[in-house]
């Protein structure tokens, strides 16, 4: 029963604090650009080493295709 009573709790401060806002910030924060999802879960070097491995595979491939 806590729980519940806490969650309810912590959802009405969020809930009074947005409104609380000047409407300016409002906007500006729901047209804020979000980051990606990649690096939002992995961080920048896991997506980055990913792209780096995809992109050494494609140009690996193409040379043994002409042959």
């Amino acid at each position: 029963m806590s729980d519940t009573t806490d969650y309810l709790k912590y959802v009405a401060e969020r809930s009074v604090a947005y409104l609380n806002q000047p409407a300016d910030e409002r906007r500006e924060r729901r047209k804020k650009k979000r980051e990606p999802w990649q690096i939002r879960w992995f961080g920048q070097l896991l997506p980055l080493g990913i792209r780096i491995w995809w992109a050494n595979r494609k140009k690996e491939e193409e040379p043994a295709a002409r042959v």
